[in-house]
């Protein structure tokens, strides 16, 4: 995977940070509220991998355009998946959160392996919806 994203590439890549996350995925619908929730200086967009902006960023990465096992953190140009997108994300939300990310001091590799154990589980624990997310009225302007 490249794990770059040049800025003139692609729309979604002129934003700070953006979340690309599975919208139908219970969790990661939980985990896009609960960031909102704790994000009061809006750093974060959000788009559904379904999208098909997304769709055209996980080919030309060269990830899986189905079957989601990650989702994408693009921050200032630079692709982020696993445990090191979440690990980024809480760094920046407000609270006690960034203590969190203490985390990093982990091997990736052990990391990353809890990451996808929760990711193959995710929809067992939580479900999924027929469709993606709908933002409320509120949240509009946070998705790209």
């Amino acid at each position: 995977m490249n794990d770059h994203l040049v800025p003139t590439s692609h729309k979604w890549a002129k934003h700070e940070r953006v979340i690309l996350f599975d919208g139908i995925c219970n969790w990661c619908n939980a985990w896009v509220t609960f960031t909102i929730d704790h994000d009061p200086q809006t750093k974060f967009k959000f788009g559904t991998l379904q999208s098909e902006p997304a769709q055209q960023i996980l080919t030309s990465l060269r990830l899986p355009t189905e079957g989601f096992e990650t989702f994408l953190l693009l921050e200032h140009g630079q692709v982020y998946t696993n445990s090191a997108a979440v690990l980024r994300i809480v760094k920046q939300l407000s609270g006690f959160w960034p203590f969190f990310y203490l985390g990093i001091v982990i091997p990736r590799p052990l990391r990353d392996a809890a990451y996808h154990y929760i990711a193959r589980h995710r929809y067992e624990w939580m479900g999924k919806s027929n469709t993606c997310r709908i933002p409320t009225p509120a949240e509009r302007g946070r998705f790209v």
